[in-house]
């Protein structure tokens, strides 16, 4: 099993479209292990995004990622950061494929709906940034299986 995490940005809070991509996630097999809403603050995206920090475009992007509330979700299962990726599209929308969140959901490349970890390493950073280890869960999915 592997462990990832997505965040939904404000433009797919603003959409009225978290169920609707979470259900995607769901519907593949993959768990949702945590989940909150929060407000990004600039030490945050600052931390989230410090490979950013100091390209022209950041300014613009964090300015975006504090705009509104986000969703971040800790997402689990077999080759959970490769199908997530899969599933999300292209980074940008205009060469996202339909029926691909991105293909289905995003604008631009400036509000493009979700972020998800691009490796292993990543994603145990990412997971550890927005969940502390008691809001992260294990349980079965007996009851439907």
């Amino acid at each position: 099993m592997q462990r990832t995490l997505i965040l939904l940005k404000p433009d797919a809070v603003q959409k009225s479209v978290m169920g609707d991509i979470l259900a995607r996630f769901e519907r593949k097999g993959l768990k949702v292990v945590g989940l909150k809403m929060l407000q990004m603050d600039q030490a945050l995206c600052d931390d989230h995004y410090s490979e950013h920090v100091t390209k022209g475009f950041y300014k613009f992007m964090s300015a975006f990622m504090m705009s509104g509330p986000i969703v971040a979700a800790a997402i689990e299962g077999h080759d959970a950061i490769k199908v997530v990726r899969t599933m999300c599209g292209a980074t940008n929308p205009a060469d996202a494929l339909p029926g691909t969140i991105r293909g289905d959901y995003a604008k631009n490349i400036d509000n493009n709906i979700i972020h998800s970890s691009d490796s292993e390493e990543s994603a145990a950073k990412e997971v550890a940034r927005f969940f502390k280890e008691n809001e992260l869960f294990a349980y079965s999915r007996s009851l439907v299986d």
